[in-house]
């Protein structure tokens, strides 16, 4: 990569680290620290751990739309703007229900599209799958990095403390978007890396991609859920607050190891280990109906559960990738981000509203029965190999008897034209020799 396509990665990497540290540390703690609010409610709780979701979910797609219009930094430090907001208005909260409005706020400041989208603009089609891959590393690094700061934050300086701490790493991410991050020069064809409204029925309905889809939902409605009722365990087990960061450690290293012996096993039975994967999460719900009253006994379930969550968040975007239609994968990940946090809001909605009525026993059973479903489900996708994808500039018409030998070359998975931007997208094996395809079309290096 060169000096601008780095720089780019990195201060987009860092943009979305402060910005996911803010949304992530209020996981792990407001369970505990919502209770001195005189409106206390699990319902209310679940609806501040899960409420960025909603409204993250309605405004992806759109904001993406929005970034291809009127350019990407506007929407990206509007967007931050607008997060930064809502962390002022939970931090300044007196009641619970203010910190829920909050959240909402937080959330509609969708700016993951948009990041992407400069992303790809900012870097040459040889080296965008490079940056892409370091922005996307920095997502999971600032969720564990959540898991252990959350606690400490929280007890030196409240949840308030938190919320005011995210609104000011969203100012420097202002900051970092105008005057750090480079301006576009190169503008990417927007169909590998935005939403196109026009794509959407069909990818919806598409039946691999809607079972990837259900999964994610599914999975962050379960992670979501569980931190609903996790740090009040770990209170009852007698661990305040400022310890609950040593449990977490562990768990995260432990979790760790489990994701690299399932990624070794994978590389033969990838299907298998999916499989696998959704039953240890069922096995982990099953196993909390009964007892929560041991600090190893629940250290073990979420050890596990972690493990399993590991592997599907690493690989559940990498089919995604994989299965989409060249050219498609823009607005693919769309709607695979939208159903992403939805299911972080109905976590937070169903834990909550469930375990306040029934109590929290029918939460983990209604957890354990979805993923029971849910295995069911993943039996129907079928196994992906890993494709590459290749952006080719036109500058003339593409003939039929041009596409249709590029259709026959070896190797050549899906073609996609499209004429008003004078692109195709072609997906094709690993071992697949570009050239051929230049060749075809008498492109030049």
């Amino acid at each position: 990569m060169n000096s601008t396509e780095l720089r780019s990665a990195f201060s987009l990497a860092f943009v979305y680290v402060l910005r996911m540290l803010g949304l992530f540390m209020v996981m792990p703690v407001i369970a505990i620290s919502a209770k001195t609010y005189p409106d206390y409610s699990a319902f209310l709780v679940g609806l501040a751990i899960g409420g960025y979701g909603l409204t993250q979910a309605l405004l992806q797609i759109p904001m993406g739309v929005l970034s291809d219009k009127i350019g990407r930094k506007p929407v990206i430090a509007g967007g931050l703007v607008i997060f930064a907001i809502g962390s002022l208005v939970a931090a300044t909260a007196d009641s619970l229900t203010w910190v829920v409005v909050g959240r909402f706020l937080q959330g509609a400041g969708a700016i993951a599209g948009a990041i992407m989208a400069l992303a790809g603009d900012l870097s040459r089609e040889s080296q965008r799958p490079k940056v892409m891959a370091i922005i996307g590393i920095s997502i999971g690094f600032s969720f564990y990095i959540a898991l252990l700061l959350g606690p400490i934050i929280a007890s030196r300086f409240g949840l308030s403390g938190i919320f005011l701490m995210t609104g000011v790493l969203a100012c420097l991410c202002v900051f970092l978007v105008l005057f750090v991050v480079p301006n576009a020069k190169n503008v990417a064809p927007k169909g590998d890396t935005l939403p196109v409204i026009q794509d959407l029925k069909i990818l919806f309905t598409h039946p691999q991609l809607a079972r990837l889809n259900i999964s994610v939902l599914l999975l962050h409605m379960l992670i979501t859920l569980l931190f609903v009722q996790i740090p009040v365990f770990l209170v009852n087990l007698n661990w305040p607050l400022d310890k609950h960061w040593q449990a977490y450690s562990v768990v995260l290293v432990v979790s760790v190891v489990g994701l690299i012996g399932f990624m070794a096993i994978a590389k033969k039975y990838k299907n298998a280990v999916l499989s696998i994967s959704v039953a240890g999460l069922a096995l982990v719900f099953t196993l909390m109906i009964f007892s929560q009253q041991s600090i190893i006994y629940l250290l073990v379930l979420v050890c596990l559960f972690f493990t399993c969550f590991n592997y599907l968040e690493a690989n559940f975007p990498a089919m995604v990738s994989n299965i989409s239609p060249a050219g498609k994968k823009g607005s693919a990940m769309g709607i695979y981000a939208s159903f992403q946090f939805f299911g972080a809001f109905m976590g937070g909605v169903l834990s909550g509203s469930i375990g306040e009525l029934l109590g929290i026993q029918w939460v983990f059973g209604l957890a354990s029965i979805l993923c029971c479903i849910w295995l069911l489900l993943i039996r129907g996708l079928q196994a992906t190999n890993r494709l590459k994808r290749y952006t080719l500039k036109t500058t003339t018409q593409i003939t039929s008897m041009a596409l249709q030998q590029l259709s026959e070359l070896e190797g050549v998975v899906d073609i996609t034209v499209v004429p008003n931007e004078q692109v195709m997208y072609l997906k094709a094996e690993q071992d697949f020799d570009i050239q051929q395809a230049r060749l075809v079309l008498n492109l030049k290096d």
